[in-house]
């Protein structure tokens, strides 16, 4: 279980916290091929890590920006990272994983086209991830979106005209802007669009973002919890009628389209993090590299106490339709959360329905 990270973007998102550095395309190629190379290294410098993860063998590329990168490069750190001690013979390209996930953005599917796509499906992947946000034109501007609602209807049937039979669609909610009518519209388009999994963020305000700064400033006010909780109610109502599974807080599928990756995070399987600001976890120690291309590990690590992997899995798992078992939690509170609907029961296992979910945050803060 292998993720990459890929620290470049065009523009920066004004939520976006995450490590990335701008990527002109005059200085394209010596910046890429730096990267590229120290990857390569790192991974092979940490193989018998990457073996040792090889019983759930996903592999997902994020960013950032992935798509940014030209298709030789993507080969070249594919065969890196995907090539295992013990050959296997793979079913289509370069590399065989039970689930080959890459992050995209409309406008780099719409200006590379189909024989981009092609490659990546070459290449083994058999996922893919794409940033919409929205579908209003005047909201993808303000987020700084290198796209427009017109680009993200094309790159989406490009990739399904290339081939692509699984695909993600993450969207944002949660604006003080984005009205009923709006967010209604954009569920309309993309459910017709019938894409095998959604992801819907609220939008959250990270300090060190272009909207933290705003925020700070007095030009920008965060939407009300009223409001955010009436989006997050009309996702579930709309998703739920069009058959889609909801699994995660965030996070739903197609039935049996469920990311087989992400879900592994949330029960504490150990993976393995490559690339510049990218994090591991071998079960115990939790670990992350430098936030600095094309230079890689030389980050920290922290060893989790007993106590706190039992919080990590009580936070997770509860975030999850999965639920956890009973025993990890406090016996009384945990009753008084079942008396009052905030937990139930499904067969040995105790969830938040799906109700709670919104408030989720607070109720395992109590637990815990």
């Amino acid at each position: 279980m292998v993720y990459l990270h890929v620290p470049f973007c065009r523009s920066f998102c004004s939520y976006c916290d995450f490590y990335s550095e701008i990527a002109c395309k005059e200085r394209d190629v010596l910046l890429f091929e730096a990267y590229t190379e120290a990857v390569c290294a790192e991974a092979a410098r940490r193989r018998d890590e990457i073996e040792a993860t090889r019983d759930l063998d996903t592999f997902y590329i994020g960013g950032g920006t992935p798509s940014v990168l030209p298709l030789a490069l993507l080969r070249h750190l594919v065969c890196s990272i995907g090539q295992p001690a013990t050959p296997r013979a793979p079913t289509r390209g370069h590399a065989q994983f039970v689930e080959f996930t890459v992050e995209v953005n409309p406008e780099d599917i719409v200006e590379k086209g189909e024989e981009y796509v092609r490659g990546l499906l070459d290449l083994g992947v058999n996922r893919i991830s794409m940033g919409v946000q929205s579908l209003d034109d005047g909201i993808l501007r303000w987020m700084n979106r290198r796209h427009d609602a017109a680009r993200a209807r094309q790159a989406f049937r490009i990739l399904r005209d290339a081939g692509a039979r699984n695909i993600s669609v993450d969207l944002i909610f949660g604006l003080s802007q984005l009205t009923e009518d709006i967010f209604s519209r954009t569920l309309d388009e993309v459910l017709a669009w019938r894409p095998e999994h959604i992801s819907a963020y609220q939008l959250s305000i990270e300090e060190g973002s272009a909207l933290g700064r705003l925020v700070r400033e007095g030009r920008y006010t965060e939407a009300p919890q009223e409001q955010c909780a009436a989006q997050y109610a009309l996702l579930c109502e709309r998703l739920r009628a069009a058959g889609y599974v909801h699994y995660e807080i965030s996070n739903w599928a197609l039935p049996g389209r469920e990311a087989v990756h992400n879900s592994a995070y949330w029960t504490r399987h150990p993976y393995v993090g490559l690339g510049p600001s990218a994090h591991s976890f071998d079960g115990t120690v939790r670990s992350w590299n430098s936030c600095h291309p094309p230079r890689s590990g030389a980050g920290g690590s922290e060893q989790l106490s007993a106590a706190e992997a039992r919080e990590e899995e009580i936070f997770l798992g509860l975030r999850t339709a999965r639920g956890v078992t009973e025993d990890l939690l406090p016996k009384e509170k945990a009753a008084g959360m079942l008396a009052d609907g905030r937990l139930v029961r499904v067969e040995d296992r105790l969830r938040i329905p799906e109700g709670y979910w919104f408030v989720s945050d607070g109720i395992i803060a109590e637990l815990l």
